[in-house]
C-alpha cells in the first residue's frame, strides 16, 4: 500500500481549495449580475409606470455537464483552460414581454462600468437555422475575493416570453428524442418559431401605440398644469383641447 507524503496531502488540500475556489467564483459573480438586475426591477417597479422584467433565472453549470462539455469541445482538463474556453459556467436567463425590452435591458447592463462586454450575439436580427431567437451576451465582471480579483465570465441571455416558451418546447423535444428529431418535426419547430416571432411584432405594436397614448396623455396633463399655474395660457389649453378631440 502507496503511503502518501505530506507533499501529496498538500497538492492535493490545494487541488480542493482550487476548486472550491473555481466553483465560488462562479456563484459570486451569478450572485453579482443578480443584484444588478434586481436594482433594476425595483427601480421600474416603484419609479416607472412599467417594469419590463418579467422573470429572471440563473444557474451554475453542474461538474458533470461542465466535463461533457469539455470533452465535446476537446479542451484541456486545467481549470486555466476551462476558465478561459468555456465562458458559459454562470448564466442568467431574463425574460421581457416586448423586443424593445430586451435592447433596453442589454443597454442599461453593458452601460455599467464595472460590467465589461467580451462577446453580444443578436440572434434576433439573425435567427438560428432552427428558428431560435435571443439576445446572449458574454460579460466579465469582477469578484473581490480577500486575497485577489476574479474576473468572471457569465452568459446573460435576454428574450420574451414567446421565445423562451419556443426555447423551452424545443429543448425538450431534442431531449426526448436524443437530437434525433424527425424531419416533419423540425419543420413544425421552425414554422412555430415563425409564429412567436409574428406574435412579438404584433404584441410590441400595441405596446408602441398605448405608450404613445401614455405619453399624449401625460403631455396634456402637464400642460394643464402648466395652463392652471399661468392664467395666460387657459386659451391657448383650452384651443388644444378642442383640436385634439
Amino acid at each position: 500500500m502507496e503511503v502518501k507524503t505530506p507533499t501529496d496531502f498538500q497538492q492535493v488540500k490545494k487541488l480542493k481549495t482550487d476548486l472550491i475556489r473555481f466553483m465560488m467564483s462562479y456563484k459570486f459573480a451569478l450572485d453579482e449580475i443578480n443584484t444588478k438586475i434586481d436594482i433594476l426591477s425595483q427601480e421600474f417597479k416603484y419609479i416607472h409606470d412599467y417594469n419590463p422584467i418579467e422573470h429572471v433565472k440563473s444557474r451554475v453549470k453542474s461538474p458533470d455537464s461542465l466535463l461533457k462539455k469539455v470533452e465535446r469541445k476537446g479542451y484541456g482538463l486545467s481549470l486555466e483552460s476551462i476558465q478561459e474556453n468555456i465562458r458559459d459556467i454562470a448564466g442568467v436567463r431574463i425574460t421581457c414581454s416586448f423586443i424593445s425590452d430586451i435592447y433596453e435591458i442589454s443597454n442599461m447592463l453593458q452601460k455599467q462600468k464595472d460590467i465589461t462586454v467580451i462577446e453580444c450575439k443578436d440572434y434576433i436580427e439573425h435567427p438560428k437555422p432552427n428558428g431560435y431567437r435571443s439576445l446572449h451576451l458574454i460579460v466579465q465582471i469582477p469578484i473581490f475575493m480577500s486575497d485577489r480579483v476574479e474576473n468572471v465570465y457569465v452568459e446573460i441571455q435576454i428574450r420574451t416570453i414567446a421565445m423562451d416558451f419556443w426555447a423551452s418546447l424545443e429543448h425538450k423535444i431534442y431531449y426526448k428524442y436524443n437530437k434525433e428529431v424527425p424531419q416533419n418535426m423540425l419543420t413544425e419547430l421552425k414554422e412555430a418559431a415563425e409564429s412567436a416571432t409574428q406574435l412579438d411584432k404584433k404584441m410590441e405594436g400595441i405596446h408602441q401605440e398605448i405608450s404613445q397614448l401614455k405619453d399624449n396623455e401625460r403631455k396634456t396633463d402637464e400642460l394643464y398644469d402648466f395652463a392652471v399655474d399661468n392664467e395666460n395660457f387657459r386659451l391657448p389649453y383650452e384651443f388644444l383641447k378642442l383640436t385634439n378631440k
